[in-house]
């Protein structure tokens, strides 16, 4: 019978398709089987070995049962063993692409130009470069009635949508990754579970400072609009990550508490501003306003409210 493929097809072959047995039937994830379970690539090492020896076991019976033989089936087995198995489909299409002609029917279409005994074929151009040129006339024909007759999105539209899309995915990522705030992307944090979560810290960590309701003590009084260090999330949070004055400010907590609880303390002590403490301190350092204090915020919309009521009445 003919040799339908040689080894070096059979074994990789069989090789790979216990490889993706192996990754449909085992659960890991995103991540290959391969890598996440070592041991499976002892098992494919010793797949692979087992293939390898079935092949040479092959090789050898054969060999004993050919050295079997008498002469005449020998010489029979040696011609089926030459005649090996062809890829005629893919000759045809190979023959259909180029357009070639065979060299027998060359005399068909050769010219009468000699050039020192070199002489001339007229043959066709390639089909698949005919194909290839219909393909980029029905292309060029398509894209101008997209963008040029039905008005379609032109790159500067498509890169206002990418950006659009980006700053989408940038806030998601925040909402997911507030461990990785920094004093660069710290804001301030809204949300009540996070003010929640920055007066649990505050009255864990702070009191002994600036007492429970703001008022200071040991530390300066932060319900005021004076701060020492400025104002504003990100001084704030740099403050508390970084420690105050050397030798008389308080100390860095960057080593005890995450990024993301440093910025909800942060946010709760911007929300203290205007309350009033039992026992206030007297005001230190310098006014800092920050329009974007969440306090300042809602004394700015009340006035102008208030403002907008007197003209009204005025006007009435």
């Amino acid at each position: 019978m003919r040799n339908m493929s040689p080894w070096w097809i059979r074994i990789p072959l069989l090789f790979f398709i216990i490889f993706g047995l192996i990754e449909y039937v085992i659960d890991s994830g995103n991540q290959l089987a391969i890598i996440v379970y070592p041991i499976t690539q002892l098992f494919l090492l010793l797949v692979l070995m087992i293939l390898i020896a079935i092949e040479l076991i092959v090789q050898s019976i054969e060999n004993v049962m050919f050295q079997t033989l008498p002469e005449k089936a020998k010489e029979r087995y040696l011609a089926t063993q030459s005649n090996t198995w062809q890829w005629t489909w893919a000759r045809k299409w190979y023959q259909k692409l180029t357009g070639n002609k065979p060299i027998e029917e060359e005399g068909e279409i050769i010219l009468d130009h000699n050039y020192d005994g070199i002489r001339e074929l007229d043959n066709d151009l390639p089909p698949w470069w005919v194909y290839m040129f219909y393909a980029t006339i029905v292309f060029g024909v398509i894209y101008l009635a997209r963008y040029h007759v039905f008005n379609g999105a032109d790159q500067n539209m498509e890169y206002e949508m990418e950006v659009v899309e980006a700053q989408l995915a940038i806030v998601e990522y925040k909402k997911n990754a507030k461990d990785l705030v920094d004093i660069n992307t710290v804001e301030f944090l809204e949300d009540a579970s996070d003010l929640k979560a920055g007066e649990a810290i505050f009255l864990s960590n702070c009191v002994a400072c600036h007492m429970a309701d703001g008022g200071g003590g040991i530390g300066p009084n932060l319900t005021d609009p004076n701060w020492i260090l400025g104002g504003g999330i990100k001084n704030i949070f740099q403050t508390i990550s970084e420690g105050g004055r050397d030798g008389k400010g308080m100390i860095s907590w960057k080593q005890t508490l995450k990024p993301i609880e440093m910025a909800q303390v942060a946010s709760y002590v911007l929300t203290m501003e205007g309350k009033i403490p039992a026992n206030p301190k007297e005001a230190q350092g310098e006014l800092w306003i920050d329009v974007n204090n969440p306090t300042i915020k809602n004394i700015l919309k009340e006035r102008n409210e208030q403002e907008t009521d007197t003209v009204s009445v005025a006007l009435n």
